[in-house]
């Protein structure tokens, strides 16, 4: 006895030396059991404490006839086929179960923001990212995949397609999270990475092309109007921005046509309809001429090259030392009207010079954050940086819209 155990029980002299069975009485009452589930049409009365049974027979001569067992039916074989029905509920609820988990997943699969969301439905495609189609999407993940820094939360493809719902749809930041399962910090570090590979691999895209190649592809309204020399259609459209609590700075974005705190960007089109030049970011304030002669837009034309510019541009002085020539459309300081000669050509000149309203319009239309009013840290360049991430934006939209079809050129 362990007298500090207090589990201790007594398991010595209890009593008995073994245990005897004794297997004829098991075989007995396994024999009553299946009689009983056999034969429900005969009474068992006990009688005797030897576990002996007395059987009386049941008058069964109105009864329907029922069948009897066999002489097979051995328990062995019922207790297989037991075994063999719950088998089978077992295998058809197992199938029940792989069906519901494949709906499932078909139904996720349908929620989620992956390729098979996208694959083979260029109406998501367009809705979603501006893009065209869906080859397009993806040669856009082949180009940026190898610069995209890997992340456990997002993969490569959903990456790209977060930066470019939020440039087309303007999403704000909290609800992007939610759309994808993520914290608001994370995406904001995302979409700004995903830009910054965006930039670096897309502004090639907005390029000024060779004369031959203007020349052998120039439209024909501008060819019976101008001939071969048109090399740019240049105009300026200004972004709303927040108000910088800065008094200076506050000075320099207030823009005097829109009425409110703006950046200003320059854009070039050719005559095809192709972006070719965008300019950084300008304060609101500044004239459509500083920014057209300090943007670096001259440095790109050649001797005897023509610039269409909205009235506004009194860049003929800045175009001249160039060698190349403006025309703007006629206005009449000082005069009742136009001549017959100026009307006529006022019109042939906004005619022409409409295509880049058009393409502005097409841009702003596809990527409708650049419609909204631009928070202050967009606007802020980054530290070791000298352009801040609004102008990386409009760039980035500005070289997706050239992946598109023209406006101006129809297929």
């Amino acid at each position: 006895m362990l007298q500090c155990d207090p589990d201790w029980a007594p398991s010595l002299h209890l009593g008995h030396k073994g245990i005897s069975g004794n297997s004829d009485r098991y075989q007995r009452r396994i024999q009553r059991q299946q009689a009983a589930v056999v034969s429900p049409f005969i009474t068992h009365s006990a009688t005797t404490s030897d576990d002996t049974w007395c059987v009386t027979p049941v008058d069964t001569s109105n009864d329907p006839p029922v069948d009897t067992p066999m002489a097979d039916d051995t328990p062995s074989d019922s207790g297989e086929q037991q075994e063999c029905r719950f088998c089978g509920q077992r295998q058809d609820e197992i199938n029940r179960l792989l069906e519901e988990n494949r709906q499932l997943k078909e139904e996720i699969s349908k929620k989620n923001f992956d390729e098979r969301f996208f694959e083979g439905n260029e109406i998501k495609v367009k809705y979603y990212t501006g893009l065209p189609c869906f080859a397009v999407l993806m040669g856009v993940l082949t180009q940026l995949l190898p610069c995209l820094q890997t992340s456990r939360k997002l993969s490569p493809f959903q990456m790209v397609l977060l930066t470019l719902m939020r440039l087309r749809l303007n999403l704000p930041i909290q609800h992007v999270a939610h759309l994808f399962g993520l914290d608001r910090k994370t995406v904001s570090v995302s979409f700004r990475d995903t830009i910054a590979v965006m930039f670096s691999h897309f502004k090639p895209l907005v390029h000024w092309p060779e004369r031959h190649c203007l020349r052998g592809t120039m439209p024909h309204q501008f060819v019976e109007a101008f001939g071969d020399r048109v090399a740019v259609i240049v105009d300026c459209f200004e972004i709303g921005i927040e108000r910088a609590s800065n008094l200076k700075a506050r000075a320099q974005k207030i823009s005097h046509y829109k009425h409110k705190h703006t950046l200003k960007y320059l854009i070039g089109i050719t005559p095809q309809g192709a972006i070719s030049f965008i300019s950084k970011g300008w304060g609101g304030r500044v004239s459509d001429k500083q920014v057209t002669e300090d943007c670096g837009v001259l440095n790109h034309l050649l001797p005897g090259d023509l610039v269409l510019a909205d009235r506004g541009f009194d860049i003929r002085d800045s175009v001249g030392l160039m060698c190349a020539e403006v025309k703007t459309p006629t206005f009449t300081p000082g005069r009742c009207q136009l001549d017959a000669k100026d009307v006529k050509d006022t019109r042939k000149i906004a005619h022409l010079r409409l295509h880049v309203e058009r393409v502005i319009g097409c841009v702003r239309g596809k990527y409708s954050i650049l419609n909204d009013t631009i928070p202050l840290s967009m606007v802020v360049p980054s530290e070791g940086e000298n352009m801040v991430l609004l102008d990386k934006i409009v760039c980035v939209c500005c070289a997706l819209t050239n992946m598109c079809p023209s406006v101006v050129m129809k297929p």
